[in-house]
């Protein structure tokens, strides 16, 4: 008992089935022991020996599961392998030979070809009133009801309900009669009350119908069950409203407008208080009932901004509008939605006196104080911007409508400064200066006409956040960009600042020369190039393309001269401090 005990654990499968007789049975001696470091180093040995004999035999192991493979396909080829030769073939067979081929037949039998459909035919009521008058028995055996009732009446074989057992007493006629009386008050009442006269359209009418089936295009049998799985969700939380948004919006989906509306009717009951319900209700109404509700919902809910902004979306009258809207913003005088949606209803002088007070109310909207200092005067402008930047000093928005308002009236000197302020004191204010936001708002000051402004904002940011080794190839990126946005000014401000920092640069003259060539003047072209040459004399390529311009301008004697001066060997000293200089200078000026 004792060796028992040791050599295996206590809960050790002593199964037959589990018995080896060379292993013994399954399992490890000491799998109940504690796993230590030693262990654990063991297994990674076993396991990387394991591991090293794997890769020693994969190369054989692959090399003769291949072998396999391809003795395997040689035995048994694939059918497209099998026909292969006969496609190849196919290529030689004419056009005649093609068209010759019989048609495969249908091979189907007489039966498969011609299925005969069983016809069903509607049983009168006058056959079930005889045969149930009659209380004839019948011998058919009902599958639901097992082996007995061989012998069963047939009355006894209905459901409970349709007449009384047993007594065969079931008045077709008067079932009639039920359909014909609830089809007459289906009729009666799209009938017209004045006159009496029917409003029905007979041609009309099954297009009606049609229009009434639901086009959802889901299963019945899905819409039954989201239909009870709603309504264990109101019935269980009654004040959940997406539960009733959800009941309401999938019985309009079904079609049941009336339903739906009723629904969410009971859902502004139960949850008062829900924003979202409440706009569901006016959503599903029709106009003047969706006004009633959003007045209630404004009982209810007297700081809602979106039930308000609803209110004025059913007005028609624009005095309709603007009043809703002048008695949202009596109960929500903060809201800048509502500030914004009111002034775009008036007219100008009634929106600047109105955004007046929008921004006393709402002194942190970079949007309302924009918009007025849009609407005033120059000098009002300028204090209205200046009142901005105390209420609002970490928004840049601010300081670059300043420096475009500078521009617009004449003053290109105060641009630089405004811009070079407003990254210090963004600086001062905590701000980061985000250099890809900063030349986006350069582009669109370009695009907007603002020339000075977006060249101001680039010189300002152009080198932030650079490294010294990455600048040129960043700048000539920054530059490619701005060109494919449309904002040349930003591209020329790039390329300006570019050659300041790297005059000797030839690749970033041949740049900004192919820039002018392609998008701007042939004077701003010449200008550039006669720069060029200047701090780059041994490029030939920018002497070309100086002498290519003027002769493309017919100065062909301009041409030569340029081409005569690099041939003199002028390129040895500072073009601009010679005498040739002064006549390339010359040179590129005429014509």
């Amino acid at each position: 008992v004792l060796v028992c005990m040791c050599r295996f654990p206590v809960n050790c499968d002593l199964n037959a089935a589990v018995f080896s007789v060379f292993n013994g049975y399954a399992g490890s001696l000491f799998s109940s022991g504690p796993y230590e470091k030693d262990d654990e180093e063991a297994d990674a040995i076993y396991a990387a020996l394991d591991k090293r004999m794997d890769e020693r035999r994969k190369e054989r192991r692959e090399l003769r599961e291949k072998e396999e493979i391809e003795k395997y396909r040689m035995e048994r080829p694939k059918i497209q392998q099998q026909f292969s030769d006969l496609k190849r073939k196919l290529a030689e067979v004419s056009e005649e030979e093609w068209l010759s081929i019989p048609e495969v037949g249908d091979a189907r039998n007489k039966r498969q070809r011609n299925p005969r459909y069983e016809k069903l035919t509607p049983v009168p009521d006058s056959f079930f009133s005889k045969h149930l008058q009659t209380g004839e028995n019948h011998t058919t055996v009902d599958p639901l009801q097992g082996l007995g009732g061989l012998n069963t009446p047939y009355p006894g074989s209905m459901t409970p309900g349709l007449m009384t057992p047993g007594t065969g007493e079931l008045d077709m006629r008067k079932i009639g009669q039920a359909r014909n009386t609830l089809m007459d008050m289906r009729l009666s009442q799209v009938s017209d009350s004045v006159s009496g006269q029917t409003v029905v359209d007979p041609k009309g009418y099954l297009t009606d119908l049609n229009s009434m089936i639901p086009t959802h295009g889901g299963d019945i049998s899905d819409i039954k069950k989201a239909r009870l799985l709603l309504k264990s969700v109101r019935e269980t939380n009654p004040h959940h409203p997406p539960a009733w948004i959800a009941s309401a919006r999938l019985e309009e989906v079904t079609g049941k407008l009336q339903v739906a509306r009723n629904l969410i009717m009971k859902g502004t009951e139960m949850c008062p208080k829900s924003e979202d319900v409440w706009l569901e209700a006016a959503r599903l109404q029709p106009g003047d009932t969706a006004k009633a509700v959003v007045a209630q919902a404004v009982r209810h809910l007297p700081q809602s901004v979106r039930i308000y902004i609803r209110a004025a979306e059913l007005e028609t009258d624009v005095r309709a509008k603007k009043r809703v809207l002048r008695k949202a913003l009596e109960n929500v005088s903060k809201s800048v939605r509502l500030w914004k949606t009111a002034v775009e209803l008036e007219e100008p002088e009634d929106a600047r006196i109105m955004l007046s007070r929008a921004v006393e109310c709402c002194p942190t909207s970079v949007e309302l104080w924009l918009a007025l200092a849009r609407l005033e005067t120059y000098e009002n402008a300028r204090r209205v911007l200046n009142k901005a930047r105390e209420n609002i000093p970490t928004d840049r928005h601010i300081w670059i409508t300043a420096a475009k308002l500078e521009e617009a009236n004449g003053n290109t000197q105060m641009v630089d400064k405004i811009i070079d302020r407003a990254i210090t004191s963004l600086r001062a204010n905590g701000v980061e200066i985000n250099r890809e936001q900063w030349i986006q708002d350069a582009e669109e000051c370009d695009k907007a006409g603002s020339v000075a402004t977006c060249q101001a904002v680039i010189r300002a940011v152009i080198g932030i956040g650079i490294e010294e080794e990455d600048r040129k190839h960043t700048w000539m990126e920054d530059a490619d960009s701005c060109v494919a946005h449309g904002a040349l000014e930003c591209a020329r401000a790039i390329y300006a600042h570019a050659l300041q920092v790297f005059p000797s640069k030839k690749s970033v003259w041949l740049r900004a020369a192919y820039f002018e060539k392609n998008h701007g003047t042939r004077e701003s072209l010449e200008a550039l190039l006669q720069r060029a040459v200047a701090h780059c004399p041994k490029a030939e390529v920018l002497w070309l393309m100086g002498a290519k311009s003027k002769w493309l301008a017919e100065d062909v004697p301009a041409a030569r001269s340029i081409l005569a001066l690099k041939e003199s060997g002028t390129s040895t000293f500072p073009i601009t401090n010679s005498r040739e200089g002064y006549c390339v200078q010359k040179q590129f000026s005429a014509g």
